[in-house]
């Protein structure tokens, strides 16, 4: 049996600046998601946010991209779930992963933040017991806080632009699995995917969060 989600969330940070970011990648994810089924983003105030909703066979869906800033992406997504009355697990959020490597996607459900400040805020204002999928930017090498931080807010070369996209479809492509048949089997698909492998610390680790 399938499992029932409700709301989409990528996350990202809102501006021209940072459209093509690897910190924007759940963004990526979301209009990427929206166009295959053509769903259309509408500015939503009440949710601080720009909103989609689509259908995926008999599942409606909506899609939310916080417009509040990664730090603050609890506020809408809180506001928006709230609304709503989305269980937590039947919520989805998407967002960009350090500790995979480009072209790596993968499914997981409940855990910390593992330091990502967009699920921080998220499980500060409404909980953890929610489905994440992570998708691979790769590491720069080092642990420097300040580092990292510029190495996320920076764009990837094509080629790493490139494979987060082809991780993103092939994630779009595993959902309706996800939802009519199983979780397990979605993850099975879409982590089983062949790669080609990039020298990264720390690339391909599964660690717990």
């Amino acid at each position: 049996m399938g499992n029932p989600i409700e709301l989409i969330v990528g996350l990202g940070n809102p501006g021209a600046e940072h459209l093509a970011t690897r910190h924007n990648a759940g963004f990526w994810f979301a209009d990427l998601l929206a166009q295959s089924y053509n769903g259309v983003f509408r500015l939503e105030n009440r949710f601080h946010g720009e909103v989609a909703e689509i259908n995926i066979g008999d599942h409606r869906i909506r899609i939310l991209k916080p417009m509040t800033y990664m730090n603050d992406s609890g506020r809408s997504l809180a506001a928006m779930s709230s609304y709503f009355k989305t269980p937590l697990n039947h919520m989805l959020i998407v967002y960009d992963e350090l500790d995979l490597i480009p072209g790596r996607a993968q499914l997981k459900f409940d855990g910390g933040h593992g330091g990502h400040n967009g699920l921080r805020s998220i499980v500060s204002c409404i909980g953890k017991a929610f489905w994440r999928l992570r998708l691979g930017i790769g590491h720069p090498g080092h642990d420097r806080k300040e580092q990292v931080s510029n190495y996320v807010l920076k764009k990837p070369a094509k080629e790493d632009q490139n494979a987060i996209i082809e991780a993103a479809v092939a994630a779009i492509e595993s959902l309706p699995i996800f939802l009519n048949e199983s979780p397990e089997r979605a993850k099975t698909r879409l982590h089983s995917r062949g790669i080609k492998a990039r020298p990264y610390k720390n690339v391909d680790s599964d660690k717990s969060e």
